[in-house]
């Protein structure tokens, strides 16, 4: 097409029409062990189709931001309206019971206080840590819809486990457990002073040695291979109890 004479030329804006690249699909809430767990509580809510609705609200993206702080998880909901809705997830954090619970399972597993520090949650903490039901979740929103929960709360109880799939040091976060504690409670217990005027030990006051219950080296062998030891020299039956009554007593006089 040629342009008219005089008028404006369009012929760059002609032509096969650009696709939008394609939005690329969310990968599923919980892929890790702590992700499946904390999934595994939302699906036990009662009302099957708000959390449904709740997970797919939370795959479109319109959630943003989730803050996640000790027993609160809040989110800003998007949708048509002019202002989000502020939709929260709420759960008690650990007693002081709880935490010591986890330090003490920590002192028993060599290596495991090391795996937590880098940003591995050991399994063995599932008790203390994760929820033991949908009704240690309460839900909020500022959205008209009172059901518990709305589809707003719901998305940002999924979107919690992918951000503990992501990082399972999260979910300590939200319990309320302070890193720095649990690694203070575990090496209260488990170092060693070091006395640095002292590196080889020389002042070092160690402790007694244990009493071991006497027994003598003749208890310990074959009495008939010793006695025939004996009946090798020529001695008699009552010379050859007299010679080991003798071996007996030389032994028990060395433990004097």
């Amino acid at each position: 097409m040629s342009p008219r004479r005089g008028g404006p030329d369009f012929s760059e804006y002609t032509g096969a029409r650009k696709r939008a690249a394609p939005i690329k699909s969310r990968p599923a809430f919980g892929r890790t062990f702590w992700g499946k767990a904390f999934v595994r509580v939302i699906e036990q809510i009662g009302d099957k189709g708000r959390v449904s609705r709740g997970r797919t609200f939370a795959r479109t993206g319109k959630v943003l931001p989730l803050d996640i702080r000790p027993g609160r998880v809040t989110g800003e909901a998007w949708g048509t309206q002019l202002e989000p809705f502020t939709a929260t997830l709420s759960i008690s954090t650990l007693d002081n019971t709880d935490i010591d619970d986890i330090i003490t399972k920590l002192r028993r597993v060599p290596g495991s206080l090391a795996s937590l520090v880098s940003g591995v949650v050991p399994d063995m903490l599932a008790a203390q840590l994760l929820p033991d039901g949908p009704g240690a979740f309460q839900f909020d929103c500022t959205c008209p819809d009172d059901g518990w929960p709305c589809k707003h709360a719901a998305a940002v109880a999924f979107l919690t486990a992918e951000r503990i799939d992501t990082d399972p040091l999260q979910l300590l976060l939200l319990r309320g457990v302070d890193l720095g504690d649990v690694i203070g409670g575990v090496e209260d217990e488990t170092t060693i002073a070091v006395d640095v005027d002292s590196w080889f030990g020389d002042s070092s006051l160690l402790p007694g040695l244990p009493r071991v219950e006497f027994r003598a080296a003749i208890d310990d062998l074959d009495l008939n291979a010793l006695r025939a030891s004996v009946a090798a020299l020529g001695l008699d039956l009552a010379q050859q109890n007299v010679a080991l009554a003798e071996l007996r007593a030389i032994y028990r006089q060395l433990d004097s």
